[in-house]
């Protein structure tokens, strides 16, 4: 029987990705791609919105590593994505290896604006790097920046949101100190 339960384990993790997944690749809200594409990129729309298709799935590996109930869940939350990504039917063939690459670059850049200390908070540390991305304004006092840093804080509580939704939420009994259940 333990063979069938780990069998059942490891579908529902992927179910649970799978849905996880699916919310981290739904598309940029139009408002917000006239939003970058005015004050970042140019006028370039399709420019705004990859950067903002990147952000969100960042976001959403970087939710996953803080907040997963499993140790197992951020590296299946990364794979599924990137398998997921290298299917793109926004992306042409020919373009896969520059798209992979844009990414990765994005998510080490997010990443570390997301967990180092310093000025601001890691929303407007991410902001800048959103901007920078894109071309536009990186001071804190920027009013883009300042909308930007209010962007990444929503992606931020949509990706958590969807990560509880997704995989549920801890469980702890009230008479019992966690020190406690952790032996």
């Amino acid at each position: 029987m333990r063979l069938f339960g780990s069998f059942r384990d490891d579908r529902a993790l992927q179910r649970a990705t799978s849905a996880y997944i699916d919310v981290l690749l739904d598309e940029p809200a139009p408002t917000d791609v006239e939003w970058l594409s005015t004050v970042g990129t140019r006028g370039d729309a399709d420019h705004a919105r990859w950067e903002l298709r990147y952000l969100r799935r960042s976001l959403g590996i970087l939710v996953a590593q803080r907040d997963a109930l499993d140790d197992r869940t951020p590296s299946e939350v990364l794979r599924t994505l990137a398998a997921r990504m290298a299917r793109d039917s926004n992306v042409d063939d020919a373009l896969r290896d520059l798209s992979e690459r844009q990414f990765n670059a994005r998510l080490s850049a997010y990443r570390d604006a997301f967990t180092s200390r310093g000025l601001g908070t890691p929303a407007l540390r991410v902001a800048q790097n959103l901007l920078a991305f894109a071309g536009g304004p990186i001071r804190a006092d920027d009013p883009a920046v300042i909308r930007g840093a209010g962007l990444v804080t929503e992606s931020l509580e949509r990706s958590a949101e969807s990560l509880r939704a997704s995989f549920g939420t801890v469980q702890l009994p009230e008479d019992v100190p966690p020190s406690q259940l952790v032996r």
